[in-house]
């Protein structure tokens, strides 16, 4: 058994050299979240069961956690979007599997530069930093504001959210990831979507197909994967698993609806969150990619809540640049999806709830009412 040593380091060249260390040491990690509270700091160590912390000045702080087996490398907590954070352990098998299934896939002539940009107490903005330190790519450190300069620096590849996507211009990148939540309809040729999660070691199905060594199956609705990069365990509970179509049970089952046709995955959204309504079902992040393109909305979230008549009535909350738009997201909601995904209810919201990588945090919707 060995000890897990928290980073309390923010994202730079420091983290850098102390996943290094770890990765020397074999001492397994986790990366904390810069931005949380006193209070909230030490719940996510509670979580993780950290038994010490390193900072920023090189200090080590000593507190009661919990072991991890000699083979995990990372604890992670789960983004949370679905509910309250699991921390999942993954090993240090798993950690090279991904980083290395990322680098021959996206490679070009050479070793990936990666930008880093994205917090790595998450597994999507850790990755980038595990395929240096664990493969052969190389991080082009710099300000996560300013990924216009970062190719003419040097890099060729970066991983974002939709959100700076939209508001950086990533066209001088060899290849950028897009991970979070759903995509828009129209992307440029160099961005690469992907769909995975933190049990997953990152993403592990790009633009609908999956990484080699990879497999994905739908039972009974559900995705289900087996891949080299599977974490292990959670902290606190074992890895489900389940049965596919193999007869084998080694599969995970994610908790994503979807479907894989000819080798094609196409993720519908979250089981826990489909919405039945008038006897229809209709995935919240369908209707959102509908209502995303009406002019005037600037963010939008679709949840469902109880109804006498249809059991579930759809409402849609709705970010806008100050214009009441509710004709147009009628209309866009029955032309795109159908008529039982046309809002009973839309409202006008500040904000929509958003986990650092961008996911709708489903379970706070209902605060906005």
């Amino acid at each position: 058994m060995r000890t897990l040593l928290a980073l309390d380091l923010a994202l730079g060249v420091e983290l850098e050299d102390a996943l290094r260390r770890c990765v020397d040491t074999g001492e397994a990690f986790c990366v904390l979240d810069q931005r949380l509270s006193a209070r909230r700091r030490d719940e996510e160590l509670s979580r993780l069961g950290a038994t010490s912390v390193l900072d920023a000045r090189g200090r080590h702080t000593r507190r009661e956690g919990q072991l991890v087996d000699d083979d995990v490398g990372l604890v992670m907590l789960t983004s949370g979007s679905s509910g309250a954070p699991k921390a999942a352990e993954l090993t240090w098998e798993a950690l090279r599997a991904s980083a290395e299934l990322t680098q021959q896939t996206l490679r070009s002539d050479s070793a990936p530069v990666w930008y880093p940009c994205l917090p790595a107490n998450h597994i999507g903005g850790l990755a980038v930093l595990l395929r240096a330190v664990l493969s052969d790519a190389t991080l082009l450190w710099g300000p996560v504001d300013e990924l216009n300069r970062a190719p003419s620096e040097g890099a060729t590849h970066v991983a974002v959210v939709r959100t700076q996507l939209a508001r950086f211009d990533l066209s001088g990148f060899y290849r950028v990831l897009l991970g979070g939540g759903r995509p828009p309809r129209d992307l440029p040729d160099n961005v690469v979507t992907t769909w995975g999660m933190t049990e997953t070691g990152s993403g592990v199905v790009y633009d609908g197909v999956a990484l080699p060594g990879v497999d994905v199956c739908a039972v009974n609705g559900e995705l289900c994967v087996r891949t080299p990069t599977l974490f292990s365990a959670y902290r606190h509970a074992p890895r489900p698993s389940i049965a596919g179509p193999d007869g084998r049970d080694d599969w995970f089952p994610t908790g994503d609806a979807g479907d894989v046709t000819n080798g094609r995955v196409r993720v519908h959204g979250r089981l826990g969150f489909v919405i039945n309504t008038g006897g229809e079902k209709l995935w919240p992040e369908d209707l959102e990619a509908a209502l995303a393109t009406v002019n005037g909305v600037l963010d939008v979230a679709v949840t469902g809540i109880e109804d006498p008549e249809w059991g579930e009535r759809v409402v849609a909350l709705i970010v806008s640049d100050g214009r009441q738009i509710d004709e147009a997201i009628e209309q866009a909601a029955n032309e795109r999806v159908g008529p039982w995904a046309k809002p009973k209810e839309i409202r006008y919201v500040a904000a929509i709830p958003r986990t650092d990588n961008g996911k709708v945090r489903r379970s706070e919707l209902t605060h906005l009412f």
